[in-house]
């Protein structure tokens, strides 16, 4: 049984989560307003692992007999103009997300409880690929420079992505 502590701050990174994928919808439809439909479509598959992220969390806590509690989700704000701001502010925020799972992780240990400790240790990893991205593509953006050609072709490449957990609609992936 998770205690009260674990049950809320797991409740609280189920907000951040969803907070996460609303803010990447919220640049998602400012890139494709200036025409960067590639950065739109990346932007996007980041919104769609966001919230696989927050229902693996909510699921957890229904498998551990706990309530999930959504709270209200803050509205983003993107004060971000160009393409470099836009990932700039992408591996902050990643950086703050890191920062939370980790804070969950110390919880967890602290309170000796191994199966919350071994869902976290999941999102550990995650997190390092999340900061990896958004540190690849400024680098991307430094080595091209941030005109108009450059952008457009990191755009052309970033709209090659594709979404990699398939999910169904309760948020599960369907390789399960």
């Amino acid at each position: 049984m998770l205690s009260k502590k674990i049950v809320d701050r797991i409740n609280l990174q189920i907000n951040r989560e969803m907070y996460s994928a609303n803010l990447y919808m919220a640049m998602s439809a400012r890139q494709s307003e200036t025409g960067y439909l590639g950065i739109a479509n990346w932007l996007m598959v980041q919104y769609h692992e966001e919230m696989f992220h927050a229902m693996k969390l909510y699921n957890y806590l229904l498998d551990q007999n706990a309530t999930p509690k959504l709270a209200k989700i803050d509205q983003p704000e993107v004060k971000a103009k160009t393409v470099k701001e836009i990932f700039e502010a992408t591996l902050e925020h990643e950086k703050f997300v890191t920062a939370s799972i980790k804070e969950l992780l110390e919880l967890a240990l602290a309170e000796k409880d191994y199966a919350t400790e071994n869902l976290v240790r999941w999102y550990v990893d995650e997190q390092v690929e999340e900061e990896k991205n958004a540190t690849d593509i400024l680098q991307t953006i430094e080595l091209m420079g941030e005109g108009k050609q450059g952008i457009f072709m990191l755009s052309v490449q970033l709209g090659k992505r594709k979404p990699t957990i398939p999910l169904d609609f309760t948020g599960m992936s369907t390789e399960d």
